[in-house]
Protein backbone atom coordinates (compact mmCIF):
# COMPACT_ATOMS: atom_id res chain seq x y z
CA UNK A 1 0.00 0.00 0.00
CA UNK A 2 2.71 2.07 0.70
CA UNK A 3 4.53 1.32 -2.05
CA UNK A 4 2.37 3.06 -4.61
CA UNK A 5 2.88 6.93 -3.22
CA UNK A 6 5.46 8.54 -5.66
CA UNK A 7 7.64 5.91 -6.23
CA UNK A 8 9.31 6.68 -9.39
CA UNK A 9 9.82 11.00 -8.00
CA UNK A 10 11.55 9.18 -4.89
CA UNK A 11 13.93 7.31 -6.93
CA UNK A 12 14.81 10.10 -8.97
CA UNK A 13 14.93 12.94 -6.98
CA UNK A 14 16.04 10.94 -4.09
CA UNK A 15 19.19 13.06 -4.40
CA UNK A 16 17.85 16.47 -3.63
CA UNK A 17 15.82 15.68 -1.12
CA UNK A 18 17.45 17.39 1.95
CA UNK A 19 17.65 20.68 -0.39
CA UNK A 20 13.98 20.30 -0.87
CA UNK A 21 13.22 19.88 2.65
CA UNK A 22 15.32 22.70 3.26
CA UNK A 23 13.05 24.94 0.52
CA UNK A 24 9.94 23.90 1.61
CA UNK A 25 9.89 24.83 5.17
CA UNK A 26 11.52 27.75 4.57
CA UNK A 27 9.57 30.98 5.50
CA UNK A 28 11.56 32.67 2.77
CA UNK A 29 11.12 30.08 -0.15
CA UNK A 30 12.77 29.92 -3.62
CA UNK A 31 14.14 33.29 -2.55
CA UNK A 32 15.87 31.53 0.17
CA UNK A 33 16.99 28.80 -2.40
CA UNK A 34 18.61 31.29 -4.36
CA UNK A 35 20.66 32.65 -2.00
CA UNK A 36 22.08 29.14 -1.22
CA UNK A 37 24.55 30.55 1.36
CA UNK A 38 22.13 30.88 3.69
CA UNK A 39 22.63 29.67 7.42
CA UNK A 40 19.89 27.12 6.85
CA UNK A 41 22.21 25.56 3.95
CA UNK A 42 25.05 24.60 6.36
CA UNK A 43 25.53 21.82 8.44
CA UNK A 44 26.19 22.61 12.29
CA UNK A 45 28.97 21.71 14.17
CA UNK A 46 29.37 22.58 17.85
CA UNK A 47 32.32 22.49 20.10
CA UNK A 48 31.17 22.23 23.28
CA UNK A 49 34.27 21.80 25.52
CA UNK A 50 32.45 22.59 28.39
CA UNK A 51 29.81 18.99 27.86
CA UNK A 52 32.22 16.26 28.52
CA UNK A 53 31.80 12.63 27.76
CA UNK A 54 33.84 12.14 31.13
CA UNK A 55 30.12 13.47 32.87
CA UNK A 56 28.87 10.61 31.77
CA UNK A 57 28.59 7.53 34.58
CA UNK A 58 25.43 5.61 33.90
CA UNK A 59 25.50 2.02 32.97
CA UNK A 60 25.53 0.99 29.13
CA UNK A 61 22.50 2.62 26.94
CA UNK A 62 21.06 3.58 30.16
CA UNK A 63 17.85 5.84 29.11
CA UNK A 64 18.84 8.68 31.87
CA UNK A 65 22.07 10.00 30.24
CA UNK A 66 19.93 11.24 27.32
CA UNK A 67 19.16 13.95 30.03
CA UNK A 68 22.76 15.70 29.58
CA UNK A 69 21.65 17.26 26.27
CA UNK A 70 18.15 18.05 27.04
CA UNK A 71 14.69 16.65 25.81
CA UNK A 72 13.16 18.75 22.35
CA UNK A 73 9.91 18.84 23.69
CA UNK A 74 8.24 18.26 27.35
CA UNK A 75 4.59 16.62 26.65
CA UNK A 76 4.12 12.59 27.31
CA UNK A 77 7.79 11.80 28.70
CA UNK A 78 8.36 7.76 28.99
CA UNK A 79 11.12 6.56 30.15
CA UNK A 80 12.06 2.53 29.20
CA UNK A 81 15.75 0.23 29.85
CA UNK A 82 16.71 1.40 26.88
CA UNK A 83 15.30 4.82 25.35
CA UNK A 84 13.23 8.34 26.58
CA UNK A 85 10.47 8.32 24.32
CA UNK A 86 7.64 11.43 23.97
CA UNK A 87 4.51 10.42 23.34
CA UNK A 88 1.88 11.47 20.81
CA UNK A 89 -1.68 10.31 21.39
CA UNK A 90 -3.19 12.02 18.59
CA UNK A 91 -0.99 10.29 15.88
CA UNK A 92 -0.84 6.94 17.80
CA UNK A 93 2.75 7.36 17.72
CA UNK A 94 5.90 8.92 19.23
CA UNK A 95 6.96 12.53 18.54
CA UNK A 96 10.54 11.61 19.12
CA UNK A 97 12.70 8.84 20.84
CA UNK A 98 16.17 9.47 22.06
CA UNK A 99 18.63 6.72 22.50
CA UNK A 100 22.11 6.50 23.62
CA UNK A 101 24.46 4.18 21.34
CA UNK A 102 28.34 2.83 22.67
CA UNK A 103 30.36 -0.27 21.97
CA UNK A 104 29.14 -1.48 25.43
CA UNK A 105 25.19 -1.23 24.31
CA UNK A 106 25.66 -3.07 21.17
CA UNK A 107 27.30 -6.08 22.84
CA UNK A 108 25.36 -8.88 24.47
CA UNK A 109 23.41 -11.61 24.39
CA UNK A 110 20.22 -10.54 23.68
CA UNK A 111 18.03 -12.51 20.96
CA UNK A 112 15.89 -10.23 19.00
CA UNK A 113 13.38 -13.91 18.27
CA UNK A 114 12.91 -13.91 21.76
CA UNK A 115 10.58 -10.23 21.49
CA UNK A 116 7.43 -9.68 19.87
CA UNK A 117 5.78 -6.50 19.20
CA UNK A 118 2.97 -5.55 21.68
CA UNK A 119 0.62 -2.93 22.75
CA UNK A 120 1.53 -0.07 25.38
CA UNK A 121 -0.68 -0.54 28.20
CA UNK A 122 0.91 2.81 29.55
CA UNK A 123 -1.12 4.69 27.20
CA UNK A 124 -4.99 5.49 27.20
CA UNK A 125 -6.53 2.12 25.51
CA UNK A 126 -8.51 5.09 23.25
CA UNK A 127 -4.83 6.35 21.92
CA UNK A 128 -2.74 3.26 21.70
CA UNK A 129 -1.84 1.35 18.76
CA UNK A 130 -2.22 -2.07 18.42
CA UNK A 131 -1.33 -4.96 16.24
CA UNK A 132 -4.60 -5.41 14.44
CA UNK A 133 -3.93 -1.78 13.39
CA UNK A 134 -1.06 -2.53 11.49
CA UNK A 135 -2.12 -6.33 9.79
CA UNK A 136 -3.10 -5.99 6.42
CA UNK A 137 -2.21 -2.49 6.03
CA UNK A 138 1.08 -2.84 3.72
CA UNK A 139 3.29 -0.92 6.21
CA UNK A 140 5.80 -2.29 8.85
CA UNK A 141 6.06 -1.81 12.54
CA UNK A 142 9.04 0.41 12.37
CA UNK A 143 11.34 0.87 14.60
CA UNK A 144 12.33 4.38 15.96
CA UNK A 145 14.81 2.97 18.80
CA UNK A 146 16.20 -0.05 16.83
CA UNK A 147 16.31 -3.33 18.38
CA UNK A 148 20.07 -3.79 17.47
CA UNK A 149 21.15 -0.85 19.02
CA UNK A 150 20.55 -2.58 22.43
CA UNK A 151 21.79 -6.04 22.87
CA UNK A 152 23.72 -4.98 26.46
CA UNK A 153 20.23 -6.16 27.74
CA UNK A 154 17.31 -8.61 26.85
CA UNK A 155 14.63 -6.10 28.71
CA UNK A 156 16.47 -3.27 27.07
CA UNK A 157 15.20 -4.69 23.72
CA UNK A 158 12.20 -5.99 24.94
CA UNK A 159 11.49 -2.71 25.40
CA UNK A 160 12.25 -1.91 21.85
CA UNK A 161 8.93 -3.81 20.67
CA UNK A 162 6.55 -2.12 22.44
CA UNK A 163 4.01 -0.45 19.60
CA UNK A 164 4.59 3.47 20.90
CA UNK A 165 8.16 3.00 19.67
CA UNK A 166 7.09 2.27 16.12
CA UNK A 167 5.43 4.24 13.26
CA UNK A 168 3.88 2.99 9.74
CA UNK A 169 7.13 2.72 7.26
CA UNK A 170 6.80 1.68 3.85
CA UNK A 171 8.46 -1.98 3.83
CA UNK A 172 11.12 -1.34 1.35
CA UNK A 173 12.45 2.17 3.41
CA UNK A 174 12.26 -0.06 6.74
CA UNK A 175 14.16 -2.71 5.59
CA UNK A 176 16.68 -1.26 3.41
CA UNK A 177 17.85 2.53 3.73
CA UNK A 178 16.52 2.87 7.31
CA UNK A 179 17.99 -0.49 8.29
CA UNK A 180 21.31 1.19 6.54
CA UNK A 181 20.96 4.43 8.41
CA UNK A 182 20.55 3.03 11.70
CA UNK A 183 23.63 0.66 10.70
CA UNK A 184 25.58 3.84 10.32
CA UNK A 185 24.62 5.03 13.93
CA UNK A 186 26.30 1.67 15.18
CA UNK A 187 28.87 2.35 12.97
CA UNK A 188 29.62 5.63 14.21
CA UNK A 189 30.49 4.23 17.95
CA UNK A 190 33.96 3.10 16.36
CA UNK A 191 34.84 6.69 16.53
CA UNK A 192 32.69 8.52 19.05
CA UNK A 193 32.73 7.65 22.65
CA UNK A 194 29.00 7.94 22.75
CA UNK A 195 26.49 8.47 20.16
CA UNK A 196 23.26 9.52 21.22
CA UNK A 197 19.82 9.08 18.34
CA UNK A 198 17.07 11.18 18.38
CA UNK A 199 14.11 9.64 15.69
CA UNK A 200 10.98 10.56 14.91
CA UNK A 201 8.16 11.03 12.06
CA UNK A 202 7.47 13.87 10.29
CA UNK A 203 4.32 14.91 8.53
CA UNK A 204 5.47 17.80 5.91
CA UNK A 205 3.49 20.00 3.76
CA UNK A 206 2.91 19.65 -0.62
CA UNK A 207 2.44 21.58 -2.63
CA UNK A 208 -1.02 20.33 -4.71
CA UNK A 209 -2.79 21.28 -8.16
CA UNK A 210 -4.20 24.62 -6.92
CA UNK A 211 -0.44 25.80 -5.82
CA UNK A 212 -1.22 25.98 -2.04
CA UNK A 213 0.29 23.38 0.54
CA UNK A 214 -1.54 20.90 2.36
CA UNK A 215 -0.64 18.49 4.95
CA UNK A 216 -2.03 15.13 3.93
CA UNK A 217 -1.40 11.76 5.56
CA UNK A 218 -2.80 8.23 5.77
CA UNK A 219 -4.43 6.53 8.82
CA UNK A 220 -4.51 2.67 9.41
CA UNK A 221 -6.24 0.65 11.70
CA UNK A 222 -9.67 1.14 13.78
CA UNK A 223 -7.13 3.59 15.86
CA UNK A 224 -6.21 5.70 13.15
CA UNK A 225 -2.35 5.57 13.41
CA UNK A 226 -1.20 8.24 11.15
CA UNK A 227 1.44 6.73 8.75
CA UNK A 228 4.13 10.18 8.64
CA UNK A 229 5.06 11.10 5.29
CA UNK A 230 8.90 11.37 6.44
CA UNK A 231 11.10 10.17 9.41
CA UNK A 232 14.21 11.76 11.08
CA UNK A 233 17.38 10.91 12.82
CA UNK A 234 19.61 13.61 14.62
CA UNK A 235 22.60 12.28 16.21
CA UNK A 236 24.25 13.98 18.54
CA UNK A 237 28.13 12.61 18.34
CA UNK A 238 30.82 12.67 21.56
CA UNK A 239 33.88 13.39 20.53
CA UNK A 240 36.47 10.76 22.83
CA UNK A 241 39.02 13.82 23.08
CA UNK A 242 36.66 15.82 25.19
CA UNK A 243 36.59 18.71 22.47
CA UNK A 244 32.66 18.53 22.56
CA UNK A 245 29.75 17.33 20.34
CA UNK A 246 29.17 17.25 16.33
CA UNK A 247 25.43 16.90 15.32
CA UNK A 248 24.66 14.92 11.67
CA UNK A 249 20.39 15.40 11.26
CA UNK A 250 18.95 12.92 8.32
CA UNK A 251 15.23 13.15 6.95
CA UNK A 252 13.94 10.31 4.55
CA UNK A 253 10.83 10.12 2.59
CA UNK A 254 7.79 7.48 3.85
CA UNK A 255 8.48 5.73 0.00
CA UNK A 256 10.97 3.39 -1.61
CA UNK A 257 14.23 4.80 -1.87
CA UNK A 258 17.01 3.49 -4.65
CA UNK A 259 19.78 2.16 -2.58
CA UNK A 260 22.46 3.53 -4.64
CA UNK A 261 22.00 6.98 -3.57
CA UNK A 262 24.22 7.79 -0.60
CA UNK A 263 22.72 8.42 2.88
CA UNK A 264 24.70 11.80 2.80
CA UNK A 265 22.12 13.05 0.09
CA UNK A 266 19.66 13.30 3.27
CA UNK A 267 21.43 15.40 5.51
CA UNK A 268 19.64 18.33 5.90
CA UNK A 269 20.58 21.60 8.70
CA UNK A 270 18.78 20.69 12.14
CA UNK A 271 16.93 24.16 12.14
CA UNK A 272 14.61 22.70 9.08
CA UNK A 273 13.64 19.31 11.13
CA UNK A 274 13.12 21.85 14.17
CA UNK A 275 10.44 23.67 11.90
CA UNK A 276 8.99 21.29 10.35
CA UNK A 277 8.55 19.42 13.88
CA UNK A 278 8.11 21.63 16.75
CA UNK A 279 10.96 19.91 18.32
CA UNK A 280 14.06 21.89 19.88
CA UNK A 281 17.10 19.78 19.93
CA UNK A 282 20.38 19.72 22.24
CA UNK A 283 19.13 23.09 23.99
CA UNK A 284 21.51 22.66 26.60
CA UNK A 285 24.39 22.95 24.42
CA UNK A 286 22.80 26.14 22.47
CA UNK A 287 22.81 27.70 26.41
CA UNK A 288 26.48 27.03 26.19
CA UNK A 289 27.39 28.56 22.43
CA UNK A 290 26.08 30.40 19.91
CA UNK A 291 24.36 28.89 17.20
CA UNK A 292 25.31 31.15 14.53
CA UNK A 293 29.52 30.73 15.36
CA UNK A 294 28.46 26.71 15.25
CA UNK A 295 27.38 26.29 11.83
CA UNK A 296 30.11 26.37 8.93
CA UNK A 297 30.85 28.58 7.34
CA UNK A 298 31.05 26.61 3.78
CA UNK A 299 27.70 27.02 1.72
CA UNK A 300 26.74 23.56 -0.05
CA UNK A 301 24.03 22.58 -2.58
CA UNK A 302 23.66 19.31 -0.20
CA UNK A 303 24.71 19.71 3.27
CA UNK A 304 27.74 17.84 4.30
CA UNK A 305 29.56 16.89 7.09
CA UNK A 306 32.96 18.42 8.31
CA UNK A 307 35.02 16.36 10.56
Amino acid sequence: MGWRCRTGATLVLGAGVGAAVCRLLSPRGREEEAEGAGVLHRVPVLPVPSVLASELTVSPGASVAVMKYGFPSLANIKTRESYVTSYDPRTRTASWVIERLNPASLSGSSNRKDCEFRADDSVHVFHRSTNDDYRGSGFDRGHLAAAANHKWSQKAMDDTFYLSNVAPQNPHLNQKTWNNLEKLCRSLTKRYLNVYVCSGPLYLPRQEADGKLYVRYQVIGQNHVAVPTHFFKVLILEQADGRGVELRSYVLPNEPIDEKVPLERFLVPIETIERASGLLFVPNIMKRTSSLQAVTDRPTTVPRIHQ
